[in-house]
């Protein structure tokens, strides 16, 4: 008996080991959201039958859940099917993004960037940058999590450091930090599309700019690389040095950036400081035509139209890369690399279809604003609001995003029942939305359902041949506990002294 107790698994190890089994039983997310729109059909059609209603927390009315399963709801699933799918706000905006950035990816422009900027790292800055760049790799989407790791691997087997270690923290900035960024990009885009869907809930006329969050993300990124670095240092004493097993032969990654890489380097950042320079000169006077009638910025057309300046911008900075490496040379290039890009879409936008139902019978049926208000009571009776209820949100996102690792299916279930229940608290869809980021991206590096979980083990068994689940969370776990507790400091003074989450976004309503 007391042998086998010695040899069980740490409660951690064996509680992942349930999720990873449980996990792996969840249909596709396709599958789950063609469930969950049956769900809500016959839900509201019992709950309809049942007359199910709330007090409209704004209009002295009573809301009342309708079925969709009325001769009204039946001809509101057909009519409205395409209608629902191609006026999903997220669905225009991360495929304009996607465009450009998808642009600059096929042509070389990120894998180079982020090489060049990890491999020219001072030795005592090389965790610091690493930590930054992993952690602004979201740019890249999911591009960081492959392309980051074997490079802080490399470097740090070069530098006669545990290469394990450097990959653990690449891994670990790319994933448990990968909603925060210095820069507006693809996430924020698509995060801010569904909450806008679900705010409309409550008040239709509510706009949502995808820089809601951007002050919060801007001192998240500094934050967690601070953070990350102080965790690097416990991991690699913890660790030890690195001694490979007598004939392992170590698989070498390129670090290699030619001369017409660093020269398609530079032009790009003479373009780009061309570009944002012209960009503040259109801004720069009162009268400009991007902002409002009163000559400010916020609210304003060019926040509005965030997303076509970072497209251009990225469109721009991929085509000056791209013609000084060779990857485009007529303008058929372009729309071959961008549709090259596209393809990596496809999964997205079938996912977005269901979505799009599932979200748009949840708001037409009530159900989304019954259970918000009924929530939202239910909080304001225990008196559980505030910390301790943001608290539970983002505990609670935690959890759930050991089991789903799509952030846009993961929201577009969560925001139709989270972002109308802090409206109607007083809280701004914007803290909603970045209270769900925090959960969203802490838990990524030690899921095992994380789809870049089987990668990493491949990246470790480069320089381990041993290397398994219990190397990736000894490794891991230290930075998901460190940056949630960051986070959660840091979204508590957020909310203590009311700071802005983004341009024209407070904490509160």
């Amino acid at each position: 008996m007391t042998k086998e107790k010695s040899e069980r698994k740490p409660i951690l190890y064996r509680f992942l080991d349930w999720v990873e089994r449980s996990g792996n039983k969840l249909p596709h997310p396709f599958m789950m959201f063609v469930v969950l729109m049956v769900a809500v059909v016959v839900l509201s059609a019992i709950l309809g039958a049942m007359k199910v209603e709330v007090k409209h927390p704004s209009k002295d009315a009573m809301v009342t859940i309708k079925s969709l399963l009325s001769a009204d709801g039946i001809k509101y699933m057909f009519i409205d099917l395409t209608k629902n799918f191609v006026g999903f706000a997220p669905l225009g905006l991360v495929l304009t993004m996607m465009l450009g950035i998808g642009l600059a990816e096929q042509v070389g422009l990120m894998n180079v960037m982020m090489k060049r900027f990890i491999s020219a790292a001072p030795r005592q800055l090389l965790v610091p940058i690493i930590m930054l760049v992993g952690i602004c790799g979201n740019i890249a989407s999911d591009a960081a999590v492959i392309i980051i790791p074997p490079l802080a691997g490399a470097i740090f087997y070069a530098a006669k450091r545990n290469p394990l270690v450097g990959i653990a923290i690449g891994y670990s900035a790319a994933c448990a930090g990968f909603t925060a960024n210095l820069l507006i990009v693809g996430t924020d885009a698509l995060l801010a599309g569904i909450t806008l869907e679900a705010a409309k809930i409550v008040d239709p006329a509510i706009a949502v700019s995808p820089a809601v969050n951007y002050f919060f993300m801007i001192v998240s990124t500094l934050l967690l690389t601070v953070a990350g670095t102080w965790v690097s240092l416990f991991v690699e004493k913890k660790i030890g040095p690195y001694t490979p097993k007598a004939g392992f032969v170590i698989q070498e990654t390129n670090m290699e950036v030619s001369d017409v890489e660093k020269k398609g380097l530079r032009n790009v950042g003479i373009a780009t400081l061309v570009y944002w320079g012209g960009v503040i000169a259109v801004l720069w006077p009162k009268t400009s035509l991007f902002r409002n009638p009163q000559g400010g910025l916020v609210p304003s057309p060019f926040l509005n139209g965030i997303i076509a300046f970072i497209f251009l911008w990225f469109v721009l900075i991929g085509v000056v890369y791209g013609r000084k490496v060779g990857a485009i040379k007529t303008g058929g290039d372009v729309a071959k690399h961008m549709g090259n890009a596209m393809k990596d879409m496809a999964s997205y936008i079938v996912l977005v279809f269901v979505i799009a139902q599932f979200v748009s019978y949840f708001n037409w049926s009530n159900m989304g604003l019954v259970l918000a208000v009924s929530l939202g009571n239910l909080l304001k009776a225990w008196n559980f609001t505030g910390i301790p209820m943001i608290i539970l949100v983002i505990l609670f996102t935690t959890f759930v995003n050991l089991f789903i690792g799509s952030g846009s299916a993961k929201w577009a279930l969560l925001a139709p029942v989270f972002v109308p229940m802090f409206m109607l608290l007083g809280y701004s869809p914007a803290f909603a939305q970045v209270a769900y980021r925090i959960g969203d991206s802490v838990t990524n590096n030690i899921s095992p359902l994380f789809p870049y979980f089987p990668i990493l083990l491949g990246f470790l068994r480069r320089y381990d041949e041993d290397a398994g689940m219990g190397t990736v969370m000894a490794m891991s776990i230290p930075f998901s506990i460190v940056f949630l507790l960051v986070w959660l400091v840091q979204l508590i003074v957020w909310m203590v002294f009311n700071l802005p989450l983004g341009p024209g976004a407070g904490v509160f309503m």
